[in-house]
């Protein structure tokens, strides 16, 4: 199954990087363009920090922690590669986390661009969203897990 993990992993961080390209070119930074009026907008936010910039300009806190999630997951895709449900969690986290890097090193900053219309929430990229889809995946999986 690792290969069809690396699959999902490069197309989610090719995605996400197409993303960010597109947004960094034709919106200017800190505009908003509604999608659909009165819950999703689009915006290009450059953060330098974690959700709401927590952290804010610790860059080689986010790369150090970063390359140690990656070791981590890595080991964890290849162990648990015959688990589906599992991989594809671990696949997602880690399409996340290499998205968000690559913006990190590259840039000094993570490209967001969702923005959440009628609730304060952090604004979030395809990156984000892989993360958080991958983490609640695994949070299902653990808790029907039998002891």
């Amino acid at each position: 199954m690792i290969g069809l993990d690396l699959v999902l992993i490069l197309v989610l961080v090719g995605l996400d990087q197409w993303v960010k390209v597109l947004v960094s070119t034709h919106f200017a930074e800190g505009s908003l363009h509604v999608l659909i009026p009165g819950v999703l907008g689009l915006t290009n936010l450059h953060n330098n920090g974690a959700a709401w910039s927590m952290l804010a300009g610790q860059q080689g806190f986010f790369a150090i922690l970063t390359i140690v999630v990656l070791i981590v997951l890595g080991y964890l895709l290849w162990r648990y590669r015959k688990q589906r449900w599992l991989s594809i969690a671990l696949s997602l986290m880690t399409a996340g986390a290499i998205g968000n890097f690559i913006d990190r090193m590259l840039q000094g900053y993570v490209v967001d661009m969702f923005q959440l219309l009628p609730v304060y929430f952090p604004v979030f990229n395809v990156a984000d969203s892989c993360l958080t889809i991958g983490v609640i995946i695994l949070i299902v999986l653990v808790l029907r897990e039998d002891d």
